[in-house]
């Protein structure tokens, strides 16, 4: 019908352009506010992955605009009012088209799986530095500063192992210096994120996570957890401080002076969980701390993690309990508990292997309840006794 291919009136497109005149500018109003440290960071890793954003968006970019834009243009083009359009309604194929069409993407998704796999390398958060900035690699004369974070209910603590101090809420470093964080948590899972110095790094309870990372501009700047871990998710932040290696000196020798000591008494008064805590700082700290948190073992009655992993790896608990003993008595009493132990002293005195009995429970030797854990497995096999060393054992 004619009716279908009437152009709008005058009076509706008029409406429709001072529509969009206000609606944009309306909808630039909330990036008016936008923080584009991620596009500009005064860290070196930051500034890198930003120039990954910035890459990867605008080789998207080179197939989304020309789309868009048309979109546009074969709207208007073949718009109903337009009678001097080309109407072809039996085309159905071109092969110059194809190729534009498909060629175009495929070497975007090239370009972008090439540049993913080297930066996915280049910027493992393990691995360490190998420059300071672009232009200024690391030399072997550079020293790493080690500062061991701690996600705690709702607070951050850094220890900083080589300088015997730690902080709470504040995090110290010198510009143009690598930093590397080891990086736990005492109860949920957590993020340590710094925007201006590198990417957001897991913190697990009873696991290790890394990050190197430099700044290059002194400054404060916000770190905060980006993983939503309770009540206090919202005020678990702190400051992130770049100064001079003279700034840095004097601040360590700033917090030395402090007399609050943290050791496993007052890091379990420090672990319960609040809220907003204030920065604090700790001029002594036990060594073995971090160790103590990492492994789930601050209070001393409990095993560390490392210890039963070594024990598991031995063999279980009631190996590590007779590995103790000397090697012959513990072979001897291990040879008692089988029923056959007379047959089983003449196949060692013959150079056979013996195979000691196995039960599903863990072995007494001499008395002592062994090791146990989860799932730990049996004692592994013994090596043969041979008769005159079970002789003289005896």
């Amino acid at each position: 019908p004619a009716s279908l291919h009437r152009p709008l009136p005058m009076s509706a497109s008029k409406h429709s352009w001072r529509l969009w005149r206000w609606a944009l500018p309306a909808l630039a109003v909330p990036l008016a506010g936008c923080n584009t440290i991620l596009l500009n960071a005064p860290g070196d890793v930051a500034a890198q992955q930003g120039d990954l954003i910035r890459i990867a968006t605008g080789l998207m970019l080179l197939i989304i605009v020309p789309v868009m834009i048309l979109i546009v243009l074969f709207a208007w083009r073949y718009r109903a009012s337009n009678r001097e359009a080309t109407y072809r309604p039996d085309w159905d194929h071109s092969t110059q088209l194809e190729l534009v069409i498909w060629s175009a993407p495929l070497l975007i998704i090239i370009a972008l799986g090439a540049i993913t796999w080297i930066s996915t390398h280049t910027l493992d958060p393990y691995r360490p530095l190998d420059r300071i900035s672009a232009g200024q690699p690391v030399t072997d004369d550079t020293q790493t500063l080690v500062v061991e974070v701690i996600a705690l209910d709702w607070k951050w603590l850094f220890l900083y192992p080589e300088q015997g101090i730690a902080t709470v809420n504040e995090l110290v470093a010198p510009v143009d210096r690598p930093i590397k964080f080891k990086i736990t948590a005492s109860t949920v899972m957590n993020s340590f994120y710094i925007p201006a110095l590198a990417g957001q790094i897991y913190a697990m309870a009873g696991m290790e996570t890394q990050l190197h990372a430099v700044m290059n501009k002194a400054g404060a700047y916000p770190g905060f957890s980006a993983n939503y871990s309770g009540a206090g998710f919202s005020g678990m932040r702190f400051t992130f401080h770049g100064m001079s290696e003279t700034d840095f000196d004097a601040w360590v020798a700033t917090v030395r002076d402090s007399a609050d000591t943290l050791g496993r008494d007052e890091y379990q008064a420090l672990e319960r969980p609040s809220e907003r805590e204030p920065v604090r700082h700790y001029g002594t700290v036990d060594p073995q701390l971090y160790h103590a948190i990492l492994n789930r073992c601050v209070d001393e009655s409990r095993m560390c993690m490392d210890e039963m992993m070594h024990i598991d790896a031995h063999g279980g608990g009631a190996h590590h309990q007779a590995s103790k003993l000397p090697d012959n008595w513990y072979e001897l009493q291990q040879m008692c508990l089988d029923e056959r132990f007379s047959t089983a002293a003449e196949r060692a005195a013959d150079g056979v292997p013996m195979q000691p009995a196995r039960t599903n429970a863990p072995a007494v030797i001499n008395g002592a309840q062994p090791v146990t854990g989860a799932l730990l497995p049996s004692p592994l096999p013994l090596s043969p006794v041979s008769g005159p060393a079970a002789k003289a054992a005896l």
